[in-house]
């Protein structure tokens, strides 16, 4: 069942390891068949070295798995709430990548403060609050979807033009039209949060960049007049 699908959801599994995103098991990345309302996801546990495409996990959007032999990720049910809010994402990153998740220890969004940001974020990358006593001892996978949800629903923004959020004293998550989408984004995010962090350790008097120039860059490259690139 899903084999493409499988083998190119283990493969974007891997890309974490090949761009430094990842330590040991501590991320995991997914993809949504919409048609058949299926997700593919990660094995929770597994080093990344030992996986294999048979290793992923179909699961349907209850959670409840519909083929593999292993356990999903326990991340699942906080990619079901995303796969279930958000209709236009396609796939799922989470990762414990060091300086952006140390912006979400910090509880800051990363502001804009240039270009290679606006390339890839319509705005600042938000950070979600920090989830209750109540939602931690709950439902606590569910309830951190829910918490960034309502991050996005409250700041109407859209996962799209700002595919990734992080979540106070936890991680990141990053959106994409499919896994391989989603672990772009990822990386994009670490990447934004490396430059930040410097940017305010030469500057800590530095404000944000200019509006005018994030519409520039984020509209040269995603928007309905986009020029960046060659035509496909």
């Amino acid at each position: 069942m899903l084999e493409e699908l499988k083998e190119k959801v283990w493969k974007a599994n891997l890309d974490l390891v090949k761009h430094g995103l990842v330590l040991f098991t501590w991320g995991n990345v997914s993809e949504i068949d919409r048609k058949n309302g299926l997700i593919v996801i990660k094995p929770s546990g597994v080093a990344y070295e030992e996986m294999k495409p048979e290793d992923m996990v179909v699961v349907d959007l209850e959670g409840k798995v519909v083929e593999g032999r292993l356990r999903p990720s326990s991340d699942t049910p906080t990619h079901i709430e995303f796969y279930k809010a958000f209709k236009n994402v396609g796939g799922v990153t989470h990762t414990h990548s060091t300086y952006a998740t140390a912006w979400a220890q910090a509880g800051r969004s990363i502001p804009f403060y240039g270009t290679t940001h606006a390339d890839y974020f319509y705005g600042d990358i938000p950070c979600a609050r920090s989830l209750t006593q109540e939602e931690i001892e709950g439902e606590y996978e569910k309830n951190t979807g829910l918490a960034i949800i309502e991050k996005f629903r409250e700041d109407g923004l859209d996962p799209i033009e700002v595919p990734g959020v992080l979540i106070k004293s936890h991680g990141v998550f990053a959106f994409g039209k499919d896994a391989d989408g989603s672990v772009y984004n990822a990386t994009v995010i670490e990447e934004v949060a490396k430059m930040a962090t410097i940017t305010e350790q030469v500057n800590p008097y530095v404000v944000r960049a200019d509006k005018f120039m994030m519409e520039k860059h984020y509209q040269r490259k995603h928007g309905k007049n986009a020029y960046y690139g060659q035509k496909k």
